[in-house]
């Protein structure tokens, strides 16, 4: 078997190493871990990223610790941000730290590895902590001068906001963190985004003073796409790996809509195939690039991951409506994600149930008048709920209003309207 290192850098998975031996390091079994801030009830697809190394870390006979920062989420990570988090209060970063938890026990148990991963929360540690407790114990271990070196720390200094005290003090908790895991786990080795570098050196720098150690740290780079954008929630584009927050259509179309020009390293990155399969979807990519065989496949096979096949098969079927094809086994939740950009109108249920269709065509605002739609009727070109409108005494029923809440009319291919029954 490969060496982790090697696997990571031909998947485009590695920034940088903190230590030439690392490689070396790696070629026996050890313990490596990776923290999740709970800023958020999900884990997003920049996540992902971290999760899927944790799983290559496993395959390649390694042993894997996620740390959830139960007290770490309650500052806030500013590495990489202009400005400071909205902090968050105590209920909501345990809401948020049990659906993270439960991302990573359902997306490495799908990956085969969720009997590998040990989940610890820093609480465990840093609660026990009173603030003086910490600065003896801990804070007299850091430099001033080093800590202010800090690329994340130097650029925050030298913008308008600046950083508090408090964001200036979370490279000492993370450090912490490391050495405890360190004294408890036995591990060596830190991962993280390439914005974390800062924060992993310190980590290294205190467990080097007080235990006289060396340990290490893999970066990996943050995810962009071909214009340069990364995927995250401050950047408003967060694609959320949990269904209640980004649906399975949503999820899959995200990664079907992906540029040529990511496609095959978006692969590499985000799904378990082989190098050798990769390099056929990168030759479709050149070949025929029209086909889009490639996102096809990198949409499946994430989805697939992250929501199983049962996921998989709602997004591909949601996908499939906006093609005409039939609605049936998805609810209104599913049919508000699919049509989400449609024209839209809200109608009383009254209005709508037991009414002719031509009657609520013409109320919804689809066509101008009931005679355009009697003509479109007759013309075998009006369809509700993707099923063609047979005649123009057509009524619609209330088994046509899907959840109760949703009649969906097209004209034409895709000319679609959607009429929210309240």
């Amino acid at each position: 078997m490969k060496n982790i290192i090697d696997i990571l850098r031909e998947r485009c998975l590695l920034d940088d190493v903190t230590s030439p031996d690392v490689n070396k390091r790696t070629e026996s079994s050890i313990t490596v871990y990776a923290g999740f801030d709970p800023s958020a009830e999900s884990l997003q697809v920049g996540n992902l990223v971290t999760v899927k190394v944790l799983a290559h870390f496993i395959e390649c006979g390694h042993k894997v610790v996620a740390l959830v920062g139960g007290a770490t989420g309650m500052i806030g990570d500013p590495s990489g941000k202009s400005s400071e988090r909205a902090l968050l209060d105590e209920a909501t970063v345990e809401i948020n730290q049990k659906g993270i938890e439960e991302n990573l026990v359902r997306i490495l148990g799908r990956s085969g590895a969720s009997d590998s991963v040990k989940i610890v929360n820093n609480r465990e540690w840093l609660d026990k902590f009173t603030f003086i407790e910490f600065l003896r114990d801990v804070g007299r271990n850091f430099r001033m001068g080093t800590m202010l070196g800090k690329e994340s720390v130097r650029a925050r200094l030298d913008s308008d906001t600046g950083m508090s005290f408090t964001e200036f003090s979370y490279q000492l908790l993370q450090a912490y963190d490391f050495l405890r895991l360190f004294e408890d786990q036995n591990c060596i080795m830190q991962i993280g985004g390439s914005d974390q570098w800062g924060n992993i050196t310190a980590g290294i720098d205190l467990v080097r003073r007080l235990k006289s150690e060396e340990v290490y740290g893999v970066t990996m780079p943050l995810v962009c796409d071909s214009s340069g954008q990364k995927f995250g929630k401050s950047e408003g584009n967060a694609v959320y790996l949990d269904s209640a927050k980004t649906s399975f259509y949503d999820f899959y179309q995200f990664f079907l809509r992906t540029d040529d020009a990511d496609a095959v390293r978006f692969l590499k990155i985000f799904t378990f195939m082989s190098i050798e399969d990769i390099a056929e979807f990168e030759k479709k990519v050149q070949d025929d690039p029209g086909r889009r065989e490639t996102q096809k496949r990198l949409a499946e096979e994430v989805t697939r991951l992250v929501h199983g096949d049962e996921g998989l098969e709602k997004a591909q079927k949601a996908t499939a409506v906006m093609y005409g094809q039939a609605m049936d086994g998805l609810n209104a939740s599913d049919l508000l994600s699919v049509f989400s950009d449609v024209d839209s109108v809200e109608m009383a249920k009254d209005d709508v149930e037991c009414k002719l269709v031509i009657d609520v065509v013409a109320a919804s605002g689809m066509l101008k008048s009931k005679g355009e739609a009697r003509r479109l009727i007759t013309n075998g070109g009006l369809y509700l709920n993707n099923i063609r409108v047979e005649s123009v005494e057509s009524m619609v029923e209330s088994s046509n209003i899907i959840d109760g809440q949703i009649l969906v009319l097209r004209s034409g291919k895709k000319n679609y309207h959607m009429v929210r029954v309240v």
